[in-house]
């Protein structure tokens, strides 16, 4: 069966006939979405990626306070510890209880046939007992560095040096005894294409819960979004902005928060390009885990929930579609992944 929303978005009322809403209540709560693992993740998180070690802990309790309940983390990203501090003091203070949390964490390519030794470095890290879900961040086996150094070792040839002796499905019976062994709630994949995906699905004897990727209306994936919903497996949106200027700055991706479409229809809406396409990855029955570095779009992205997308318009933005991936480790790497 497959892994479905319970709710979209908060009940809402009419604001008059140009289809702006608001929230009928005032109190923030995020939906969540129900996972093949029986486990429920909230489908609005905060992403930690390019996130300043020194302004994670303010962000993450305002975060807290405004609701989030699902934090996107790691092992890559190299400020597990920080958020594993701020985390404590929120538990600490009782601004939040670990059960009522969603924390994600990523095992990274050097690690592969390490997974075990991974995990529990990530949770001392994060001084968690358990994590929500634990996801393979690329389907990739690198030359394996010492556990937490997320290494992307560069051969001479200038191409990342694999290693051909790891296979996925070892890796995802790796992940499996996670959940068996109590360290790990759910786990998934991210980065995996449809064969990828298909693949995981036949060996694996723990379905993988959760797909993370890149979708934004550059880049809308629809085969492989309708693949893993048909098969019961989560869609989460990473960059679900395109990365914005962060991303034309690293990779001289463009950003769709700049194309027409999205900024006349943004308006239409009465909401900003950022919210529009929160909203419009929401109504893909995806999960989105915007990252920001600014305390007043925590607010801001979660009012994504609070407004509906017409058909007519979801079509508009459907047809903006570049099929452009504005994350493009090949960059650093040598090697197109994906290819």
């Amino acid at each position: 069966m497959a892994a479905k929303h319970d709710v979209v978005a908060p009940a809402v009322v009419s604001n008059g006939a140009n289809g702006h809403h608001q929230r009928s209540s005032s109190k923030r709560t995020i939906p969540a979405v129900m996972l093949n693992s029986g486990h429920r993740m909230p489908v609005v998180g905060l992403g930690v990626w390019r996130m300043e070690k020194t302004a994670i802990r303010g962000l993450i309790h305002a975060a807290i306070r405004e609701g989030y309940r699902h934090f996107d983390c790691a092992a890559k990203y190299q400020n597990e510890a920080e958020v594993g501090d701020a985390l404590a003091e929120a538990f600490e203070a009782g601004l939040v209880k670990r059960e009522d949390l969603f924390i994600t964490t990523k095992l990274w390519n050097s690690d592969h046939g390490h997974v075990i030794e991974a995990c529990k470095d990530s949770l001392k890290k994060l001084k968690l007992d358990y994590l929500d879900l634990y996801l393979i961040h690329f389907p990739v086996a690198t030359r394996h560095t010492e556990i937490g150094t997320t290494a992307s070792v560069i051969g001479e040839d200038g191409v990342l040096d694999m290693d051909t002796t790891v296979s996925l499905e070892a890796t995802w019976r790796a992940m499996e005894e996670l959940v068996h062994m109590g360290l790990v709630r759910s786990i998934g994949i991210s980065n995996y294409g449809v064969f990828l995906t298909r693949d995981c699905l036949a060996y694996a004897k723990i379905k993988p819960a959760v797909n993370q990727m890149e979708i934004h209306p550059y880049f809308q994936r629809d085969s492989l979004v309708k693949f893993c919903q048909k098969h019961g497996i989560c869609v989460t949106a990473h960059t679900p902005l395109g990365g914005s200027t962060a991303n034309t700055k690293l990779f001289g991706s463009l950003s769709c928060l700049d194309d027409p479409v999205i900024k006349e229809l943004a308006d239409k809406y009465g909401k900003t390009p950022a919210q529009l396409v929160l909203r419009w990855g929401l109504q893909k029955k995806t999960a989105v885990i915007p990252k920001t570095s600014k305390v007043e779009r925590l607010r801001e992205n979660l009012e994504a929930l609070d407004f509906d997308i017409s058909e007519e318009d979801m079509e508009e933005i459907k047809a903006i579609d570049r099929n452009c991936r504005s994350n493009q480790p090949a960059k650093f790497w040598g090697i197109d992944v994906y290819s």
